[in-house]
Order: structure tokens, then sequence, then C-alpha cells
């Protein structure tokens, strides 16, 4: 038997070229599911962001993982595929959100987590009786199962291995569609079997995926002291509020930690409170205090914004670029607010009626990625695109790259730091131009 697992782009450039990502990662996600795909079953792995599919060459089974931005391209895959009579399952975090949406495009439907259920779908493809639906459970994930890396070779992903320590999230975000997902609860796998996964695969730069790396401290220390012995260099993402804890803090360091994607989000109090980000608000002091205790133990840190929130105006947008420069963030995100599908957000401006492109802004043929999906309190739609792509235009700006990585407490405080700083600044800077105003899909 035979699986093709695909991860699809994002979709086409303005200019009609199929979008290639230079910043690809290894798609953990598949890796994952070849890992629990029973032994004698033949997998492979088509990215979308670099390979050509050939919807011709014999397969028994299509696994799509989708997230919301992908659903689209995702769509126009399984199409061809299903033309030519090949079942085709989908899952990931879109087809939770929305399975009755994405039934329409599938023979089968995968929600939740998959570690419970995928070997039996692959039983049920493989005698020709694949359900409709299959709801996997929520728990700790990939219990004694280590990915399929070998699949990765040759598809030049940046240098760093993917892992996960944990799911989910404690916190309950109005905007979050992990916090949706997981249902607020957060699920960390036992430290050993974590330093096991690091043995078992050849680098020492490795990124953490988990939703929020902090979200259990204490269970987080017990890992961060597992990997002091392993000398890696690694990267995650954190809530704001570990800052206030000084042990983690200093075990982070001491594990080889780099820096960690913050969600700052905003520098307003009142949009914090809307958004219910509720570590953000015990920690706001403008920021002040976290920003210092970062710089004091030296962690770079990517600091992302959620831009288009109710209290939101032009200049407050601006201002908060300027903020993260002043800050010398060693990278940081200016995203516009989405309102993905089923979150709280999403809800209240559908019943406040401001939802945009017939409020299924992912399928939407007029969609453009990085634009706004809906009618801000403060500003237009169009104001809001344009502005969040001034403050991505001024931060990969050179002035803004050069000025940043003169930073003796963060960007210099070690030519590892350093070096690590000007391999991904121009890179990102790049993937920033090229993205803007992609088309959703490619057709």
């Amino acid at each position: 038997m035979q699986i093709t697992f695909i991860k699809p782009t994002l979709g086409s450039l303005s200019d009609g070229k199929h979008f290639v990502d230079e910043a690809r990662m290894e798609p953990l996600s598949l890796g994952l599911l070849a890992g629990l795909t029973p032994p004698g079953v033949d997998c492979r792995l088509v990215d979308d962001r670099v390979d050509v599919i050939d919807y011709d060459e014999k397969t028994d089974l299509v696994a799509i993982n989708i997230e919301t931005f992908t659903a689209r391209r995702a769509y126009e895959i399984a199409a061809e595929f299903r033309a030519r009579r090949v079942p085709v399952v989908m899952g990931g975090m879109h087809a939770t959100l929305l399975p009755d949406e994405a039934a329409h495009h599938a023979d089968a439907v995968f929600t939740g987590d998959a570690e419970g259920l995928w070997p039996q779908v692959v039983a049920d493809a493989h005698d020709g009786c694949l359900k409709p639906r299959y709801d996997g459970s929520l728990g700790v994930p990939q219990p004694g199962i280590l990915p399929r890396r070998d699949l990765y070779a040759g598809k030049h992903y940046l240098p760093v291995s993917l892992l996960q320590f944990g799911r989910g999230c404690r916190f309950k975000c109005e905007f979050c569609a992990v916090s949706q997902y997981f249902g607020h609860c957060n699920y960390v796998r036992p430290a050993e079997e974590v330093v096991a996964e690091i043995k078992a695969q050849p680098r020492r730069e490795l990124f953490f995926v988990d939703d929020n790396f902090v979200a259990n401290p204490e269970a987080a220390k017990a890992l961060l002291r597992a990997l002091i012995p392993l000398k890696v260099h690694w990267v995650s993402q954190a809530s704001v509020d570990h800052t206030r804890d000084p042990e983690l803090l200093r075990l982070f360091v001491e594990s080889g930690c780099m820096g960690n994607v913050i969600g700052f989000e905003s520098l307003s109090p009142e949009n914090l409170q809307q958004m219910h980000k509720a570590a953000n608000l015990a920690a706001f002091d403008r920021y002040a205090g976290a920003v210092a205790a970062l710089r004091e133990v030296h962690l770079q840190t990517w600091a992302a914004f959620a831009l288009g929130y109710d209290h939101d105006t032009v200049e407050s947008i601006l201002q908060t670029c300027e903020w993260g420069i002043a800050n010398h963030f060693t990278f940081a995100a200016f995203n516009v607010l989405m309102p993905y599908p089923n979150t709280p957000f999403y809800e209240r401006l559908k019943a406040e009626g401001r939802l945009l492109y017939d409020g299924r802004w992912w399928l939407h043929p007029d969609y453009r990625f990085n634009a706004a999906a809906f009618r801000p309190a403060r500003m237009t739609a169009d104001q809001l695109t344009e502005t969040a792509w001034a403050c991505r235009q001024r931060w990969s700006s050179w002035g803004s790259i050069f000025k940043r990585a003169l930073d003796p407490a963060t960007n210099m405080a070690s030519l590892y730091r350093f070096a690590t700083y000007w391999a991904y600044n121009p890179l990102f800077r790049r993937e920033a131009f090229k993205k803007q105003g992609m088309y959703l899909g490619t057709r």
C-alpha cells in the first residue's frame, strides 16, 4: 500500500507563478503521521511549497494536512486526485474547525489529534472501506512515536529540526484558533521522550513548535534541566508571562535557548482586555519589565503583533512598529488580525456584521494574503491592510535591519547570535516582500 502525504502551499504570487517558500521548515505533522503509519506501508511526502505534484503517480491514499490559509489550495489538490479515483483524507487545524466544509472536498475527514486513530484510517483505506469521519481525541503528543525524518531528505528545509514538547495553551484569547482546537488545555510529553528524540536525530539547532512552551511552567523546567547536558540551541513560542519567573529564564539560558516567539499582540491595555489576553495584562507596563528581563539574559525575541483590534488606529499601529525597532527585537511579525472560523472573535464579528468576503475569506477568489478580512472599528479595511504592510516594509528595510543588529545585549551578545541574526533577517525580508498580496490557491 502507498500513502502520499501532502503539504499544500499558500497559492500563487501576484504574477501568477507558483509560490515556492524559501523559508520553509519541515512539515512535522506529516512526518509524525508517517511515523504512526503501520509497518509495511510505503510512505511518500510531497511538499507543494517546493515539489511539483504528479497527480498520475500511483498511490492508494492521499493525506492532506490543511490550515485555514492553505484550505483553498488543499481543495484544488484533492479535486485532482479524486478525479482520478484516488481517495483523499483531510485533517489538521482547519478540518477540525470546519469538518463539514472539508467533507465536501474529501472522502474522509479527520478531526483532532491523529495518535489514536490513524492506524485505523490506514487499515480502512487498505480494505476499501474508509469512513467519512474520524474524530481523534486530544492528549499527550506522539507517545513513543518518532517522526519519519527520512522523508524530509532532499527538500532543502531550513537547517533546524522541528520537535514538540506540548500542544495547546491554557489561555482563552478571543482570536486564537489553537485555543479553540484544544479547548484551552495543554498536553505535554515526558521529558525523557523529548530527549530521546533529540538524540535520535543529528541536528543541535531545534525549534519546538509548541503553541506555548511555558503553558505548564513546572513541566517546562523539568525539560529544560534535561536539555542542559545536550548542548543544543533552540527556540520556541512562549507567552510573555514567563519573563516574570527568574528561575525559568535562567534555565532557558542554561539549556541553550536563543529566544522565543512572544505574542505581545498590542501596546494597548484596552485591546488586550478585549482579546482576553490574560498573560499580557498581568505583565503589562508597556512591557518594559518583560523586555528588560529578556535583554538581561541576552535572549533574542521574535515579537508578534495582532493588528486591527477595536482600539487600534493607523497611528497606534505605526507606533507599534517603531516600538519594536527601538527595542531591537531580532524578528517581528506584524499580522493583520484574522477572523479564524469558529473562534469567539469570528463569531463576534459575524454577529456585528463586520466580516468581509462573504465570511469565508480563505476560499474567496478576491482575497489576497495579508489583507484585512473584516471592518475594523477605527479605520477602513484597506487602511488596516496598507498600514500593516507599511509596518512590514519599515521593519524589513535595510536601515531597520542594521539598526537592530547593533545591540550588544541581544543580537551582538555572541558571535553565534550575530550570525543567526544575519542568516535569517535577509531571508525573511525577501519572503515578506514576495508574499504580500498573494492569491490563495492557484486557480
